[in-house]
């Protein structure tokens, strides 16, 4: 659909202020599914701020993610719940650009309003999944406890939060292209959204596995209970370096399951178009970053030392930016640095 002006220069401004580099991302999508994702993208980090506001008290936080599940659903303007929106911007607890974002949540429902029925129902699908991500997290990390270490409690949780936080996109991203760009209307997406879901997928499991001892110290333990037990080990015990021995089989398994996520995601890359060479590159970079972390997550000598931090570096990023951009996504190139590192996880 083709914006006003008004609503272009809004979606600019807005985007520059939440994330520049997504700013740049939305600039190089093909213009016929631009302001869809950048719709979805705005109203997500809108949840998103009420979420993991540090005053609001965890009522409240549902409270108001509730208000916008309905209106992500109705997609249609409820003054009553924009109000209430609005009036979290006011408080002058949120920093400028998020306070900015919900302020302007009721004209971006306007915009929503004005999309094919098509394209509204793809975005309260993947709009609703994220937001009871969001309810999932607040109501299993609750924050009045955030002294107590919780847990996830059966895989079926992990496997939930997962696909409600990444893999959702990956599905909604395929939906989404395939219904607008010529290119993809080869693509079966009975068949293609299951691999953009693990691509996500993959991409959070990496997420976890990196951020773990970080996370533990801040109340939260994404290993679910029942399969620490399997182990012998409770969450509090991850606390503790010495518990790696008894961990790393349970943690390599998770490891396994990761690369398999990411081996779905990389086939769902190169299946891409060559001629869409953003819609490739913009795939093709994260999932590259990615399977690197996964290697040196592989070889680290124990992933509870809170001061063993994994990164890629920055050269290396460059590496996988000016190879793959300069080559125009170029599947061969792709390959050979996804062997190069898938190889070498151990």
């Amino acid at each position: 659909m083709a914006l006003s002006s008004a609503d272009q220069s809004l979606f600019r401004d807005i985007l520059k202020r939440v994330s520049r580099s997504f700013y740049l991302t939305i600039a190089v999508l093909p213009q016929a599914v631009r302001s869809q994702v950048a719709l979805a993208y705005l109203l997500a980090r809108a949840a998103d701020s009420i979420a993991d506001s540090g005053h609001l008290d965890d009522a409240v936080r549902l409270q108001s993610l509730k208000q916008f599940r309905v209106l992500v659903q109705s997609g249609k303007r409820n003054e009553a719940h924009i109000r209430a929106i609005k009036r979290l911007a006011e408080t002058g607890e949120f920093p400028l650009d998020e306070a900015r974002l919900l302020d302007e949540t009721g004209h971006c429902f306007s915009i929503l309003e004005k999309f094919q029925p098509k394209d509204q129902e793809y975005i309260a699908q993947v709009l609703s999944v994220l937001i009871g991500g969001m309810e999932f997290d607040i109501a299993t990390f609750p924050r009045g406890q955030a002294s107590t270490l919780h847990a996830l409690q059966e895989r079926q949780d992990l496997e939930f939060y997962t696909y409600s936080v990444a893999g959702c996109v990956g599905e909604f991203w395929t939906k989404l292209m395939c219904a607008h760009l010529s290119g993809f209307r080869r693509w079966d997406p009975m068949v293609m959204s299951p691999l953009g879901i693990r691509f996500g997928k993959g991409l959070q499991m990496v997420n976890i596995l990196r951020d773990l001892p970080q996370d533990l110290r801040k109340g939260r333990c994404y290993i679910p209970h029942t399969l620490l037990i399997s182990e012998g080990l409770s969450p509090q015990d991850l606390l503790e370096e010495k518990a790696w021995e008894l961990f790393k089989p349970l943690y390599r398994q998770l490891l396994g399951e990761a690369r398999d996520h990411l081996d779905q995601g990389w086939r769902y890359t190169v299946s891409i178009p060559s001629w869409e060479i953003r819609l490739r590159l913009a795939c093709m970079w994260p999932i590259l970053i990615g399977i690197q972390t996964l290697q040196r997550l592989s070889v680290a000598s124990n992933i509870l030392n809170p001061q063993y931090r994994i990164k890629v570096s920055r050269p290396d990023v460059y590496r996988i930016l000016g190879a793959t951009g300069l080559t125009g996504g170029c599947r061969f190139v792709g390959n050979v640095y996804w062997g190069y590192w898938r190889k070498r996880i151990v």
